[in-house]
């Protein structure tokens, strides 16, 4: 890695750092056709398709009797992470359901109340790695929403990793399904023999799932699509060069795709960052994987000529995860709106989030934190508004509504008022007269 300036950064180093993507386009057709593949054929494709990617050969497709065994199977210390995480997890997602509300606006009775969807489907990513955390992140909050049915697919394999096993077991997953890639997404939506159609998928995964999930969402809703793994570290004067470093090291291992960068107006610090990157890489499992997130055009160490300038790059880049290592942190995090999860001072590694502080890792990538949150509680529970009107209340809104029905001329949506305004006006009279 080597120190870049802002300031001089070309058009294509510009687009290569904030125009990031998922990298689905080159798949497109080819996800496509597993999609459609598994819609037509069901649980022949899901076990076609084990056999040719994860070369496994799939006996039952429904693993969910394996999960007990493997919570009651795995260490002590390791079941003790999984229930804190996962308590954790559950606390933070309690705290977001919302109540229903209704209230008086003179004579207007308005509310909104919240329900959750029935179906939905969380993908736990598999293969090179297990991922306990995300069975946590992705079922948690659907069972906090009370959704009534969690269908789990995770990639099979001669044996599914009894971690991610047991964390489903206890984040309460309701069925779990051996299915990986584009064709596991593709039978969330669609449903097969075995596995149950849903109506929201949600969960991170490679270029494959995303894709699926880009082709079935005109059918079944999805969270976003995420692409590889981000991290954004505002750094100023006060910062430990260490610290920094091991949070960029941290999230270049996820993948050779991720995106790590740090920014800072210390040009001291910058240089200390990178040397205390290139010292601490070697020797590691994923050197490999950590190399290549470093070398790539959407990482890097850059030097802002003030920390306006690092702020105004900071949210042009939109991180998902945004960790800000300053002595003003609370200033400046309200300076960049855009980020999908912030982590504030030294002692706020991203991981502590990706496993068990307790708000979701599941987060929007390539930009769109600016229109988009992480996955939460309220992506698995639909919202209705209640409205209750008295005569007197409709007759006061009554010349506003029908002026604008006139106007966008819906002749019937105007009657619809004047009708029941009558209607109101005779039993009036009505009832005045019975006075009399």
């Amino acid at each position: 890695m080597n120190v870049n300036a802002v300031a001089e950064l070309a058009p294509d180093e510009r687009r290569a750092l904030f125009d990031r993507d998922a990298g689905i386009a080159a798949i497109e057709s080819d996800v496509a056709e597993i999609v459609d593949r598994v819609r037509e054929e069901g649980d022949v494709a899901l076990r076609e398709y084990a056999e040719e990617f994860d070369d496994v050969t799939v006996g039952s497709l429904d693993v969910t009797d394996e999960a007990e065994r493997a919570y009651d199977g795995i260490d002590d210390d390791l079941r003790d992470a999984i229930e804190t995480a996962a308590a954790n997890i559950r606390e933070f997602h309690e705290r977001q359901v919302p109540d229903d509300w209704r209230e008086s606006f003179d004579g207007r009775e308005l509310g909104r109340r919240y329900r959750p969807i029935e179906r939905a489907g969380a993908y736990v990513p598999g293969g090179s790695a297990a991922y306990p955390s995300s069975a946590l992140m992705t079922v948690v909050p659907a069972e906090v929403a009370g959704v009534e049915q969690v269908a789990v697919a995770t990639p099979p394999a001669e044996m599914i990793n009894p971690a991610t096993l047991a964390a489903l077991h206890v984040a309460g997953a309701d069925a779990i399904y051996q299915a990986g890639g584009a064709q596991a997404i593709a039978a969330l939506a669609y449903g097969t023999e075995t596995v149950p159609r849903v109506q929201k998928i949600v969960g991170p995964g490679n270029r494959w799932v995303t894709a699926a999930k880009a082709a079935v969402r005109n059918d079944c809703a999805i969270d976003f699509l995420a692409g590889p793994s981000e991290i954004c570290v505002l750094a100023d004067e006060t910062a430990e060069p260490q610290f920094v470093a091991a949070d960029l090291l941290a999230q270049a291992e996820h993948d050779p795709n991720a995106s790590v960068v740090a920014v800072t107006d210390d040009e001291t610090l910058a240089e200390r960052i990178v040397d205390e990157v290139d010292a601490r890489i070697g020797g590691r499992e994923r050197e490999d994987t950590i190399r290549e997130a470093l070398e790539n055009d959407a990482s890097g160490v850059f030097h802002a000529r003030s920390m306006s300038e690092a702020v105004l790059f900071c949210e042009e880049y939109a991180a998902e995860h945004l960790s800000i290592q300053a002595s003003e942190d609370e200033a400046l995090l309200d300076r960049i709106p855009s980020a999908g999860s912030a982590f504030l001072g030294p002692y706020s590694p991203v991981a502590a989030g990706d496993y068990a502080a307790g708000p979701n890792h599941v987060l929007p990538t390539g930009g769109h934190a600016k229109v988009a949150g992480g996955l939460s509680v309220d992506s698995f529970l639909r919202s209705t508004t209640v409205q209750r009107l008295d005569a007197d209340a409709l007759d006061a809104l009554g010349d506003t509504v029908t002026t604008l029905a006139a106007a966008e001329g819906l002749e019937a949506h105007a009657e619809s008022v004047a009708l029941r305004l009558r209607e109101a006006e005779a039993a009036d009279r009505a009832s005045d007269r019975l006075r009399e």
